[in-house]
């Protein structure tokens, strides 16, 4: 072989060894057609003002006695504040002076308590904001021997009790005697006008009257009742609280003219136990 020839095949051998060496490198590169087309995300904190309102903890209905486990102060922008909210900056002890107000509006878990929503206790309307609808609100007085000596507090359940004088005509001719009956069950309490007072040395809360929450029909017999004898309130176990759906319960026949007992029972009309008309 000429050395020429000779020449020629080393430069082209060198040349292939130089194009395979070339290819390779190009396939082992990543290819920009293949690589993902999503978007890149930046994340950058941003800092927010923020103040502490007083928010409902819970969903609260209408009628709700609120307590300072009903409120907590949360963060709420400052961009966001609206004039009527409770801060704890400007407000700093109104769970205390909220306590014991009524709901007037529903509050979401989470929502921020304004005046508009509430009533507090002492204010207008109030005794009417905490009446479940279509409930009335009737008084009847106590004594500390009539109402489980002072231990009945608001929002309990109580069943009321009548003791009353009458007249039976029998075949020996008329007799008196004393009848008791349980004229309502499971009344809620919505009020008890409390003092403090002292028995036996000791500070108690006495009350003179207490105001219960009552049907239309069921306000006619309390108020019927109270006319004729001595109403007595038994304090319910709150096990109790939920018989019959929580409803109120009361036998009515006590409006009728023989006082619910029958033929021959005639109710004094003094309702004076002892005592005649």
């Amino acid at each position: 072989m000429s050395p020429v020839r000779l020449i020629i095949l080393l430069v082209a051998a060198a040349a292939a060894v130089g194009a395979a060496l070339l290819v390779r490198d190009m396939s082992s590169q990543p290819s920009s057609e293949g690589q993902s087309s999503e978007p890149v995300v930046i994340e950058r904190e941003v800092e927010v003002s923020s103040t502490k309102v007083l928010v409902s903890r819970g969903d609260m209905r209408v009628g709700s006695l609120l307590t300072p486990e009903d409120f907590e102060w949360s963060d709420w922008p400052e961009k966001a504040l609206n004039a009527a909210y409770f801060t704890q900056e400007d407000n700093p002890g109104a769970v205390e002076d909220l306590s014991g107000s009524v709901v007037k509006s529903p509050l979401l878990a989470g929502e921020p308590v304004v005046a508009q929503k509430i009533v507090k206790k002492g204010e207008t309307g109030f005794m009417a904001a905490l009446l479940r609808p279509g409930m009335r609100a009737i008084s009847v007085e106590i004594s500390p021997e009539t109402a489980s000596a002072g231990f009945i507090l608001p929002d309990d359940r109580v069943d009321v009790i009548l003791t009353y004088e009458v007249e039976v005509i029998t075949d020996r001719g008329p007799s008196d005697t004393t009848l008791t009956r349980t004229v309502l069950e499971n009344a809620r309490v919505l009020a008890i006008d409390q003092i403090f007072g002292e028995q036996d040395g000791m500070s108690v809360l006495t009350g003179s009257t207490a105001t219960l929450e009552l049907g239309p029909k069921q306000a006619e017999l309390l108020a019927h009742a109270s006319r004729l004898g001595r109403i007595s309130l038994a304090l319910r176990s709150v096990a109790d609280a939920d018989e019959n759906d929580g409803a109120t319960t009361g036998n009515t026949d006590l409006l009728n003219a023989d006082g619910g007992s029958g033929n021959g029972v005639k109710v004094f009309k003094n309702g004076n136990i002892g005592g005649r008309s």
